[in-house]
C-alpha cells in the first residue's frame, strides 16, 4: 500500500514514518509548509526532513517554494480559525501531490503533536481526500511523540521550539507578563 506522507519536520517524521511502515504502507515523504515563519526556520526545517530521509532511505518530494502568502492570506481573515486554514491548505496540497504521483494514501505527520486539534487535522484531510478520490489515513500518533523526540535527539536532528507560523512563534516567546 502506498502512501504520501505529509511530513512538516525531521522530528515529527521519526516515529511517523516507523509508524506507518508497521502499519504496512509504503512511504514517500511530502514538505509542504508555507506556514513556516521565519524563512530561515522554514530551511532548516527543510533541512532536517532532507538529511533524516537521506538517512533512512525515505523518497522525499520536496515544495521549496517559500510561499507564506496563501497562508497569511486564508489566516488574517480569520486569525481565531488559524489552524483550520494551516491543516486545509497544507492537506489540499497533499492530496494533490499524491494524485499527481498516483499514491491512493496520504496522511500527515502532524498527526504526532498532542498540541494540534485531531479532530479537525481528521475532518479536514478526509474533506480533501474526498475532494479528490485519495484516501486520507489518519492514525492518531500521539502516543509516540516522546519516542520522536528521543528520536531525533539521538539523530541529532534540528528540533523547532514552536510549531511553525508566526502566531504561534509569538504565543511561544511573547508569553504576557502578568
Amino acid at each position: 500500500m502506498d502512501l504520501l506522507l505529509h511530513m512538516c519536520c525531521g522530528p515529527c517524521s521519526t516515529y511517523s514514518y516507523k509508524r506507518y511502515g508497521e502499519l504496512g504502507y509504503n512511504l514517500t515523504g511530502f514538505f509542504y509548509n508555507p506556514n513556516v515563519h521565519p524563512y530561515q526556520e522554514f530551511l532548516r526545517r527543510q533541512e532536517a526532513l532532507s538529511q533524516f530521509c537521506a538517512k533512512e532511505k525515505i523518497p522525499l518530494q520536496i515544495s521549496a517554494d517559500y510561499q507564506p502568502e496563501e497562508y497569511i492570506r486564508r489566516v488574517m481573515n480569520d486569525p481565531e480559525n488559524r489552524c483550520l486554514h494551516c491543516y486545509r491548505l497544507r492537506l489540499e496540497e497533499t492530496v494533490l501531490k499524491a494524485k499527481e504521483l498516483a499514491i491512493p494514501n496520504f496522511a500527515t505527520t502532524l498527526a504526532i503533536s498532542p498540541f494540534q486539534n485531531h479532530e479537525l487535522l481528521r475532518r479536514e484531510g478526509e474533506k480533501a481526500g474526498e475532494r479528490h478520490s485519495v484516501k486520507y489515513i489518519y492514525t492518531d500518533l500521539r502516543a509516540g511523540f516522546r519516542e520522536s523526540v528521543s528520536l531525533s535527539r539521538a539523530m541529532g536532528l534540528y528540533r523547532q521550539s514552536y510549531c511553525g507560523c508566526i502566531f504561534s512563534e509569538k504565543e511561544r516567546y511573547c508569553k504576557e507578563k502578568g
